[in-house]
């Protein structure tokens, strides 16, 4: 009940603060690319129930079914110009938190996935993201910041590399949370993704949060 209240108060007051940025933003969208506003996307929420995500519109309308499908790269094609400042700044996310207002999501917990996405977790970890909220952030979304850069420096396949070693590691994270989830760690959480969107290389969450999963060497390069 706690947890929800923050999500309801601090995605309430975000919104608040954020309204006189939308419109122009907006309006620019609207302009560029295709045309575009918003783009929503069906996810896999708490006990498997279907939800519209929210975001920004930053790839061609019909992405899902080009070449490349769910996983994106970070010289995809599909992105539009604008899209990928907004991508890398992580702005295209924030109309989720009406997702969280609303109650689909909340402020912290594991990313929600598509639903074919979501079949690639084994079924053991399905089992387990499913019995939490998924959230606007959370301790993959902090690893897995730069993801698709992650996946460009692999010499795996894309979708490879994403189901072998990204896939496992981000389901031993999303446990980690589980076990560890307070209103303390949502709170350090939320502090840490405003943290790193200010100093994106920042590492700081590995001196922060204990008990962290070791991460997997052939996917962290230095």
């Amino acid at each position: 009940m706690i947890k929800r209240v923050m999500d309801i108060i601090l995605s309430g007051i975000a919104l608040i603060i954020l309204l006189p940025f939308l419109p122009p933003l907006m309006l620019l969208l609207r302009l560029s690319g295709e045309g575009e506003i918003f783009y929503i996307q069906h996810r896999v929420g708490k006990n498997g129930k279907i939800f519209g995500l929210i975001k920004f519109a930053t790839m061609l309308k019909d992405s899902p079914k080009l070449p490349g499908g769910d996983l994106t790269t970070p010289d995809d094609p599909r992105i539009l110009p604008l899209g990928k400042f907004l991508r890398k700044t992580k702005i295209n996310e924030l109309p989720q938190l009406w997702n969280v207002l609303k109650g689909d999501m909340s402020l912290v917990g594991p990313r929600p996935f598509t639903p074919s996405t979501f079949k690639l977790y084994p079924e053991e970890m399905q089992r387990e993201i499913l019995t939490l909220k998924p959230g606007l952030t959370g301790i993959g979304s902090l690893v897995f910041r730069d993801e698709e850069g992650i996946i460009a420096k692999s010499n795996k396949i894309d979708i490879v590399c994403y189901c072998d070693d990204i896939l496992p590691f981000k389901g031993k994270l999303e446990k980690w949370y589980k076990l560890n989830q307070s209103l303390k760690i949502d709170i350090i959480l939320i502090f840490l993704t405003a943290w790193v969107i200010i100093f994106p290389r920042s590492k700081y969450y590995e001196k922060i949060l204990k008990g962290l999963p070791e991460k997997p060497k052939n996917l962290f390069k230095d």
